[in-house]
């Protein structure tokens, strides 16, 4: 996304349209496009005539492109896990690693970031109840591994905002349910996370549709884009009135919810009541 967000802005500088540049390498005006997006994988030969396509003379500049080439298509920590995992997934996995700060509500589950262990089993085994228990264990393995960017040095920030139904629903028995909500708590004092929950009381909110996560980046080239996970696929928008409700749309939501001065306090009522 970095390297796309960059070869746009050197190809807008020279006047140049996305349909010259794809005839220079030997592509189209949507194979441009998408890698301005960073939604296709680059090749460096690519990359190197669209440079001198684009007049970039810097010889830094030039070998600071191909060694972002070359990341770009190093694979992911996810790899060992491929037959696991569908490619828009794969994708939300590259975008999560990427992010600066992740915005997001759920209305039946944890989010995936903040499950435990045996709550992470649970939600897994509900859509893969028939897997064997080596392909679970890595399913679990997988989501444990994904928790670990809150923890790095250069971590994102994640603000979630949790329905009070997930509080409610026991998701793998009121014993997994209640060491959920426990590390819930812990994770009130975490740097990084806020959390707020959404009471029934509430009513009706702002994010009636379902869940959704906004994912912004630390380039300001980089627009944010909202993750709404389906069954079995999952939508990418990145247009600006899209994303514009959307953030409309869950900045609500932060004023209707809880204050996140209260989770403690919500979290554990809820602890309580199980």
């Amino acid at each position: 996304m970095q390297l796309g967000a960059r070869l746009r802005s050197l190809r807008e500088s020279k006047g140049i349209t996305r349909e010259k540049a794809g005839y220079t390498i030997r592509g189209s005006e949507s194979k441009i496009s998408r890698m301005e997006l960073g939604r296709v994988g680059f090749k460096e030969r690519d990359v190197t005539d669209l440079l001198l396509l684009y007049g970039v003379a810097d010889q830094r500049e030039h070998d600071r492109l191909l060694a972002l080439t070359r990341e770009a298509n190093a694979p992911g920590w996810w790899q060992p896990y491929n037959d696991l995992l569908a490619q828009w997934f794969q994708m939300y996995l590259g975008l999560e690693e990427a992010a600066s700060l992740m915005r997001t509500y759920e209305v039946q589950f944890v989010p995936g970031l903040l499950q435990t262990e045996a709550y992470a089993r649970a939600v897994i085994m509900l859509g893969h109840g028939q897997a064997d228990t080596t392909e679970l264990t890595r399913r679990v393995e997988l989501r444990m591994r994904r928790k670990q960017i809150l923890d790095r040095p250069h971590k994102p920030r994640l603000w979630a905002v949790l329905d009070e139904a997930v509080l409610r629903r026991p998701i793998g028995g009121t014993a997994v349910l209640r060491e959920q909500i426990a590390a819930l708590i812990e994770l009130c004092d975490h740097p990084g996370i806020r959390l707020q929950v959404l009471p029934f009381h509430k009513g009706g909110h702002a994010a009636a549709g379902g869940a959704f996560t906004i994912l912004r980046f630390p380039l300001a080239d980089i627009p944010d884009t909202v993750y709404i996970e389906q069954l079995t696929t999952a939508q990418y928008l990145d247009k600006r009135e899209d994303v514009d409700r959307y953030s409309a749309a869950v900045a609500k939501l932060f004023i209707e919810a809880e204050h996140p001065d209260d989770t403690p306090a919500i979290l554990r009522a809820a602890l309580k009541d199980l």
